[in-house]
């Protein structure tokens, strides 16, 4: 069974002012398709510490700040751990040398550092996903969307995300595992434990007749 590996890069533009939420799921299935994978795996991982990648459904509607209703939302869950950068010092970094890093490597200014923020989001959430391919297609199942995130919202800036596919161009037969029986793991109490105890009986005795 031969094995494939086949990368492209997905350049991104971000607005800034504001964390972006890039939908790239157009984008990761025409990469699976025009990969000739049949069945593997697709890994889709920010090349950015301050960017993040998720597997989330559509949440259709859009706010005003063109952010829909379940982005917004983990926005928020984010903003109470993790607050906007807002005020010099309000984080440890970054500290003088960090600011004079970024002179030296030519940012525009200090204020670029100031995105203590993103950088933990990023750490709290990730940034990579790894899906499965099946026959062909990316298996999100009914409603998966993958978003790629841009925490980093001191100013607009490009961004790359790498998407790395690994797998098969053969078939791989049957997937049913134990011909497809279904794993009940809800707890089976035993007749010994659903036995009969004699404290039942003020229940029982008391319960009104029907």
């Amino acid at each position: 069974m031969e094995f494939k590996v086949y990368q492209k890069e997905l350049e991104l533009q971000s607005r800034g002012w504001i964390p972006t939420f890039h939908d790239v799921t157009k984008e990761i299935c025409a990469i699976v398709r025009a990969s000739g994978v049949r069945n593997g795996t697709v890994c889709i991982a920010s090349h950015h510490t301050t960017c993040s990648v998720m597997v989330q459904e559509c949440s259709h509607d859009i706010d005003s700040f063109d952010l829909e209703y379940l982005q917004h939302d983990l926005l928020d869950i984010m903003r109470k751990l993790i607050p906007d950068f807002m005020e010099e010092h309000q984080y440890r970094h970054p500290g003088p040398i960090h600011a004079k890093f970024g002179r030296y490597v030519n940012e525009p200014g200090d204020y670029t550092s100031m995105n203590t923020d993103g950088h933990l989001r990023s750490v709290f959430f990730g940034r990579s996903e790894t899906m499965t391919i099946k026959d062909g297609e990316l298996d999100g199942g009914e409603f998966a969307h993958v978003y790629f995130i841009d925490w980093d919202h001191v100013r607009a800036r490009r961004r790359q995300l790498n998407v790395t596919v690994m797998g098969t161009a053969e078939e791989v037969g049957d997937r049913k595992w134990n011909n497809g029986e279904v794993i009940d793991t809800r707890r089976k109490y035993t007749d010994e434990e659903k036995a009969y105890d004699v404290h039942y009986d003020l229940q029982l005795k008391n319960r009104p007749e029907a």
